[in-house]
């Protein structure tokens, strides 16, 4: 099947046609060419000019489309120019061919060409020279370097240039990549944080709301009733304040509003009095020293969550809450009884397991959540084990 080559491009065109013409005049006038007695004019007289200047114009088509072909074919052209009595504006065709090769060519060719160009310069310039013991045979390498050698330089230093600009283009490119990943990720990751922190504020007043109004409902008792819309009333105020803190801080985008304290593990006395008051039997042993404020913080969410789900799904029994810090570890554990409920109960999303999970994880500790088996039955069991680091352990709490 026949090749095809690639269109010229306008620029080749115009290049070619320039040139053809250019030499069309200086050969109609006589210009720019050797005299016939030169001793290696082999083809004399006009004519034979026009042979390797119309093979040269045709290789300038191909300059950018086959740099290789139109080179080597250039090559066999101005070899021809050299036995007429030559044309100028064939020798400058050919030096914007052997420029074009370097620039336009395969990355092998472009550092092959002007080596070897260069090689045949000082060749040119070392050989005629011992042969003939004539000053004048310097010239040969001379000419060389400048129709052949000169070009390639140029045309390989102009291409690393290119190769470094479009290097530093991708580089950029790929900046702008990165920091647009960067900043999806920084705000998914902040979307996380802000849907942990709005649903552990919240979850455990909601869930307390939804089991004394379920439980309001069902019973026809006055003062059971009365009692649970004086929980459902306090869990309300407490989450629409929790509520209205968060959405200040999130409307607040130069920093006016005090930022609000983020809960510590002293809090942990008021975390369970307030599960007792909705209702739960729950027993607190918290053992451990001043840890950072990103633990802290961890862990009481944890607890906290887990007093939402035993709220809502707990069977009868005691929940029990403990904290130990051991060997540069906070352990965390949270158990409640599992089995039927005989109150009513709050529905889950199964959100507040994997926030909890994202908060162990995030301090690179662990977590684990599920039915156990104990000597008072089976429990739910919620343990996490969170790493201290050594700068704070040992201090006074």
């Amino acid at each position: 099947m026949a090749v095809r080559l690639a269109r010229p491009r306008r620029f080749d065109v115009y290049v070619a046609l320039g040139s053809l013409l250019g030499g069309l005049l200086l050969w109609g006038l006589g210009l720019a060419t050797r005299p016939s007695t030169e001793v290696y004019v082999l083809l004399p007289g006009r004519w034979p000019v026009l042979v390797p200047l119309l093979v040269m114009a045709g290789c300038e088509l191909l300059r950018r489309t086959a740099p290789r072909t139109a080179l080597l074919t250039g090559t066999a052209a101005i070899v021809l120019d050299v036995v007429t009595q030559g044309n100028l504006v064939t020798i400058l065709m050919y030096t914007d061919i052997m420029y074009a090769a370097v620039l336009y060519g395969p990355p092998a060719s472009a550092h092959r060409i002007p080596r070897i160009t260069g090689l045949l310069s000082v060749a040119g310039t070392v050989v005629p020279f011992a042969l003939w013991r004539e000053p004048e045979a310097l010239l040969i390498g001379v000419v060389t370097g400048v129709v052949a050698f000169g070009p390639a330089a140029t045309g390989l230093i102009v291409r690393n240039h290119r190769d470094a600009a479009e290097a530093a283009r991708l580089r950029a490119e790929q900046t702008a990549l990165l920091a647009e990943m960067d900043r999806t990720q920084a705000v998914t990751a902040e979307r996380a944080r802000m849907a942990r922190e709005l649903h552990d504020m919240v979850a455990n007043h909601l869930s307390a709301i939804a089991i004394h109004s379920t439980a309001a409902l069902s019973l026809d008792d006055a003062k059971t009733s009365r009692e649970a819309l004086t929980v459902i009333r306090e869990n309300s105020v407490a989450g629409l304040a929790e509520m209205r803190r968060l959405i200040g801080i999130l409307r607040d985008s130069a920093g006016d509003v005090a930022p609000v304290a983020a809960p510590t593990l002293d809090g942990l006395g008021a975390l369970v009095e307030g599960a007792r008051t909705n209702g739960l039997d729950v027993t607190l042993d918290a053992a451990h020293d001043t840890v950072p404020a990103p633990v802290e913080l961890a862990a009481y969410r944890i607890v906290q969550e887990s007093l939402t789900n035993a709220l809502k799904h707990a069977g009868p029994g005691r929940v029990a809450v403990s904290l130990a810090q051991l060997d540069g570890l906070l352990t965390v554990a949270v158990t409640s009884p599992y089995g039927d409920r005989d109150g009513p109960s709050a529905p889950g999303s199964g959100a507040g397991l994997v926030g909890m999970r994202e908060r162990a994880a995030l301090l690179d500790g662990t977590f684990e959540a599920g039915p156990e088996d104990s000597p008072d039955g089976k429990i739910w069991a919620v343990r996490a084990t969170l790493p201290v680091p050594d700068t704070v352990e040992g201090e006074p709490e």
